[in-house]
């Protein structure tokens, strides 16, 4: 059983405070208690909604509110990391409201669609800032660990990476998704593409189809199907349907990983029972031997959320030669959802049987 594989993002020697903008659940249920976990500062917090922004500065001991973004940056300056967890929409009218060479981190997604994130891209060059998006999955324990894996040859050369979710999300948590013409991708199978991407780089190009359900229909879809055309060696495919309604039994959430020499298994445990969720779990089976399980140092909620941040404070003081969710690289996760979204308006080829 491999047991040298990197499983966490290493800590920053002396962090910077943390300034919170957006008050909203994602702050209080991830990113604040994986900030204490990691024993990273957080000084401070502005929200639109000035009395959420009171309740959680009150709530988690932060010293300061801040009427808006502007104050809360010409109160802080450089000195401190933005935070950023915002709609999408609004990301590009927060940004440029922070000082020159500041180092921020942005809840995923990078925008609504690729224009805004090609935007956001460029306003962050403009201003040379230290930027980078919350694609947290790609920093979890287990998705860490394959990563080393793969880079490290353990699963000799890399043949299939599939996606498997069969699953009931309650949908009605997410009241806010209801107006919004894209949901389940850009939403959800984000993560998953930018995990794919995170191991294997960019596919040449990519199928898709994502659609309605009438057991969520207010939602414009909650299922998903892809193939990402990485040539004639590597196989990657994604199968997501949230709208199982028969029990645990049959339930699945998982990633596959296989190679010439060894393959691994991933089981998205926050997917079961959202948000309560059960542990995540991760395989590992040498070509031709037994699965062995390999101990996990945490899960995706809420340990994967301190890497990001990590990542951040060591590129914003020199320890860390590169960000690993940059908006350089992020913005070629967003051009591969809308590759997906542009794969939907092509009709499929029709079968011919005369």
């Amino acid at each position: 059983m491999p047991t040298d594989l990197r499983q966490s993002w290493p800590a920053p020697t002396n962090p910077k405070p943390i300034v919170i903008i957006g008050a909203g659940g994602i702050i209080r249920d991830a990113h604040l208690p994986a900030y204490r976990q990691a024993e990273l500062p957080v000084s401070g917090v502005t929200d639109v909604d000035h009395r959420r922004a009171r309740a959680l500065a009150d709530d988690y001991g932060l010293s300061n509110v801040y009427p808006s973004v502007a104050q809360a940056a010409n109160a802080n300056g450089t000195s401190v990391v933005y935070d950023i967890a915002t709609p999408p929409h609004v990301i590009t009218n927060i940004l440029p409201n922070l000082p020159d060479h500041a180092a921020v981190l942005i809840q995923k997604p990078m925008g609504v669609d690729q224009d805004q994130a090609r935007e956001i891209r460029q306003i962050c060059r403009d201003k040379k800032m230290k930027a980078a998006i919350n694609f947290q999955l790609r920093f979890s324990p287990m998705m860490m660990a394959v990563q080393t894996a793969v880079m490290s040859g353990r699963l000799g050369d890399l043949l299939e990476i599939e996606v498997h979710l069969n699953i009931f999300t309650s949908w009605n948590l997410f009241p806010f998704l209801i107006p919004m013409k894209r949901v389940e991708i850009a939403v959800h199978s984000i993560h998953y593409l930018d995990s794919i991407r995170a191991v294997a780089g960019n596919p040449d190009g990519v199928f898709a189809r994502s659609m309605r359900d009438p057991r969520a229909e207010d939602f414009a879809q909650t299922r998903t199907s892809v193939i990402l055309d990485y040539g004639d060696r590597l196989r990657s495919l994604m199968s997501i349907n949230h709208n199982h309604q028969n029990g645990r039994k049959f339930q699945s959430a998982w990633f596959r990983f296989e190679g010439t020499d060894g393959t691994m298994m991933v089981k998205l445990g926050v997917c079961y029972d959202y948000p309560n969720g059960e542990a995540d779990e991760l395989w590992f089976c040498r070509k031709g031997g037994n699965w062995e399980r390999i101990p996990l140092e945490g899960s995706w909620f809420i340990d994967a959320f301190m890497g990001p941040m990590r990542n951040v404070q060591r590129f914003d003081n020199g320890e860390d030669s590169e960000l690993h969710s940059g908006v350089e690289d992020a913005y070629q996760t967003m051009a591969l959802v809308e590759a997906c979204y542009k794969a939907m308006k092509h009709p499929a080829e029709p079968l011919l049987v005369d």
